[in-house]
């Protein structure tokens, strides 16, 4: 079977928008759990403002903390700029990201400065992080519809992917940020980035508002991408994105590659286990469409195994 990575973004973007404070030692649980399920890669907090998210007011204490509990797991930290980009690097990590906004409104209203200003800061942080070793991914946000400006150019899109990939960025992340992307229209932009960023440096990341969110990512498969953002119980959201629902649940993608010929490496029951984990932390009920259905045919071969 051929392999697709995931990369689990429950720690950061599903936990940065929730109301129910996390503490530092569950998050890092959750992430031992979703190890322990096989998942090999993690966004695992950022660095930005505690007040603009309190959620990850823990940054600098979480970090250095990961080795430890999770050795050999891939953790990636969030940086918006090359402040938190020190700040990062001081606490031990070894992969950074940016988030460059692919409209002028979206990157005010997220990181408070217009497009042309947001693309020469990540530039700028991705080279910083080279220079100091470390591995890097940059996201292209809203790559679909933003919230306050209606559809996003392609042509912009892909303008912005290309800055990415040539500033040396490791995976450039395509968001569909609040969720609004239709298979066909996956397709599409896809073909038009493949020609700007060669497709094996080309992630894609999903929200399911929608509920497209799986299709979307079958979408992608088809079009060569083998690397994916998700997000384990579905959680997620963005506080700088009104309307946004939860990110693509992991068990979901992972159940769908399985039964689609490709393979992810991660476990669907150890997945449930984070889950049931994540529900504990947050106070309530997590999952993706799946999970129902996972839930059943865990019992079922418990019942066979005491039976």
């Amino acid at each position: 079977m051929e392999r697709i990575h995931i990369t689990d973004v429950a720690p950061r973007d599903g936990l940065q928008n929730q109301r129910v404070p996390v503490l530092t030692g569950a998050k890092l649980e959750l992430i031992r759990r979703l190890a322990a399920a096989g998942v090999q890669s993690v966004e695992a907090t950022s660095f930005v403002s505690p007040k603009a998210v309190p959620q990850m007011a823990d940054a600098a204490a979480l970090v250095p903390q990961l080795k430890t509990a999770v050795p050999g797991l891939r953790c990636s930290v969030l940086v918006p700029n090359l402040k938190g980009l020190e700040r990062a690097h001081a606490a031990g990590a070894e992969e950074i990201a940016v988030v460059l906004s692919a409209t002028e409104t979206m990157n005010r209203r997220n990181i408070n400065m217009g497009l042309a200003e947001a693309t020469e800061v990540s530039e700028q942080t991705l080279a910083a992080a080279q220079r100091l070793g470390l591995r890097t991914r940059a996201y292209v946000a809203v790559a679909f519809d933003c919230p306050f400006e209606g559809a996003t150019p392609l042509d912009e899109v892909v303008r912005l992917a290309r800055r990415m990939h040539e500033a040396g960025a490791g995976e450039v992340v395509i968001a569909d940020t609040i969720g609004s992307a239709a298979p066909g229209q996956v397709k599409a932009r896809l073909a038009a980035l493949r020609e700007a960023v060669p497709v094996d440096r080309l992630a894609m990341h999903f929200h399911d508002t929608r509920g497209m969110g799986v299709a979307n990512a079958w979408a992608a498969l088809e079009a060569g991408v083998r690397r994916f953002d998700a997000s384990v119980g579905g959680i997620g959201g963005c506080p700088f994105a009104p309307g946004a629902a939860g990110n693509v649940a992991t068990e979901d993608l992972v159940l769908m590659a399985a039964q689609s010929g490709f393979d992810a490496g991660i476990s669907t029951d150890g997945l449930i286990d984070a889950v049931d984990y994540a529900e504990a932390q947050l106070q309530r009920p997590l999952g993706g469409r799946s999970i129902t259905w996972l839930r059943r045919q865990r019992e079922k071969a418990r019942e066979t195994q005491t039976g």
